[in-house]
């Protein structure tokens, strides 16, 4: 199947195959995947935890309110989480960089913004290493749900990330054909391709 295919046929699974788990095999291959997401500059301020312990993932479904239900039926739960210490960040990952990116990106346009924009664009990284995982999911044939609906703080607690915040966590298993959000059920919905593409 190629990728326009997958991206037809792809969407937020709202009901999982409770009886149909992800094999280690395939967790193994989205963590290598995770790893080599895009990030501007190579900033890569984020972690990314795979949480299969059925007592941990109980736990925090309980903190993510209306996705209780689905994150106890599918095997993996993966939270996505940024740094959150500037100084930490730049002495550990911008640091490293070619010169060029640090003085004549990072310094000037990023960090003269001070620490809110700082903050927000280290974020902006987090979410471009989703769009990757979740086309990377749906390449293998497994469904995924993006999911913002969380307890941040209930998620902290739960898993104590030493200068780490999460951001959102994804749920990712195989869709039970009964969901209602299945696009079989329910026809993707997007607005028509001249409204959103422009071409000049």
């Amino acid at each position: 199947m190629n990728f326009l295919d997958l991206a037809k046929s792809r969407y937020a699974t709202k009901k999982y195959d409770a009886a149909k788990k992800i094999t280690a095999e395939q967790i193994e291959e989205l963590k290598q995947i995770i790893r080599l997401s895009p990030s501007s500059i190579n900033s890569q301020p984020w972690k990314f935890t795979f949480v299969t312990n059925e007592t941990v993932k109980r736990e925090l479904a309980a903190q993510s309110y209306m996705n209780e239900q689905s994150i106890n039926d599918v095997g993996l739960l993966v939270v996505f989480s940024v740094m959150e210490d500037i100084e930490h960040f730049e002495k550990r990952n911008i640091s490293i960089l070619p010169e060029a990116w640090r003085t004549l990106f990072y310094e000037p346009m990023i960090k003269s913004n001070g620490d809110v924009a700082t903050k927000s664009w280290m974020e902006h990284q987090v979410y471009l290493s989703l769009g990757y995982f979740l086309s990377a999911c749906i390449s293998m044939g497994l469904d995924a749900t993006p999911m913002e609906g969380i307890n941040i703080e209930g998620y902290k607690q739960i898993l104590p990330q030493d200068g780490y915040a999460p951001l959102f966590s994804v749920t990712v298993g195989y869709a039970d054909l009964s969901d209602w959000a299945h696009p079989t059920v329910l026809p993707k919905s997007r607005f028509e391709l001249e409204e959103v593409v422009h071409s000049i």
